[in-house]
């Protein structure tokens, strides 16, 4: 990864906007939406800093006074990009390319605003509500993550892409939706490209929850797989692989 993606809560903080017109003005509507208090170059709360028309002085007198800056136009001057938003209050998605094509982030935008359900936002609300019923159901944190995924699961009950999934979610818990996924499953990888991977494949690298993999196995596929998930090098399958879902990784 080029950046590590984060989301800065901003509301009621003091955040640096200079330069004025168009970019200024869409940068000061987002700061808006976000809560924060728009404030000059002299402020010396500020800990973030936009510099809307690339002014390269004033970022790196910024820079140096600590202040993590974004320059538009300037990306070596950036300590942070600016990414496309998808927001389905309180889901946010946010689309970054490092800089490279702001045209690419946004038109992939587009894409998924089309796909995303207008009510998506339902849904992690109901879920938030549900929180300690869903712990009550599931007291044990590996079986509790499982269940979710199944309930999320592509035609699951509560498939986020369903457009009532939200009032979907007390049915849910009602049904004692199975957990499914235990067990050793093997993957054979087609290639040692990630591009390749088959859509099930990308799949059990996200819900497992160990991955065993052959010594040639390489760290752009296990980068697929849960940031949570262990590890484990092998030359052939566990004998016992231990509880949860479990992947056995090698390349044909």
């Amino acid at each position: 990864m080029h950046s590590l993606p984060v989301f800065l809560r901003l509301e009621g903080r003091a955040v640096i906007l200079t330069g004025e017109g168009e970019a200024a003005d869409a940068k000061r509507r987002l700061l808006e939406r976000a809560g924060a208090r728009i404030v000059g170059a002299d402020d010396p709360e500020a800990r973030v800093a936009i510099v809307s028309d690339g002014d390269e002085e004033m970022a790196r007198l910024l820079r140096a006074r600590g202040i993590l800056v974004n320059a538009t136009d300037n990306l070596a001057l950036c300590d942070f990009t600016l990414p496309a938003i998808v927001e389905r209050d309180p889901v946010l998605i946010a689309i970054g390319t490092g800089g490279a094509s702001a045209g690419l982030a946004k038109a992939l935008r587009q894409r998924l605003e089309r796909w995303l359900p207008a009510r998506l936002g339902a849904l992690a609300e109901a879920l938030a509500g549900a929180r300690e019923a869903i712990r009550a159901r599931w007291p044990d944190a590996a079986e509790r993550r499982r269940a979710i995924d199944a309930g999320l699961a592509e035609g699951g009950m509560i498939d986020p892409l369903k457009e009532e999934a939200g009032e979907a979610v007390a049915g849910w818990l009602a049904a004692g939706a199975d957990v499914r996924g235990a067990g050793l499953v093997p993957v054979r990888l087609l290639s040692a490209d990630p591009d390749d991977l088959t859509l099930r494949a990308a799949r059990l690298l996200g819900e497992a929850d160990r991955v065993y993999h052959a010594p040639d196995v390489p760290p752009v596929i296990l980068d697929r797989a849960r940031a949570d998930a262990v590890r484990i090098v092998m030359v052939q399958p566990p004998a016992d692989p231990g509880e949860g879902l479990s992947l056995w990784l090698s390349l044909v």
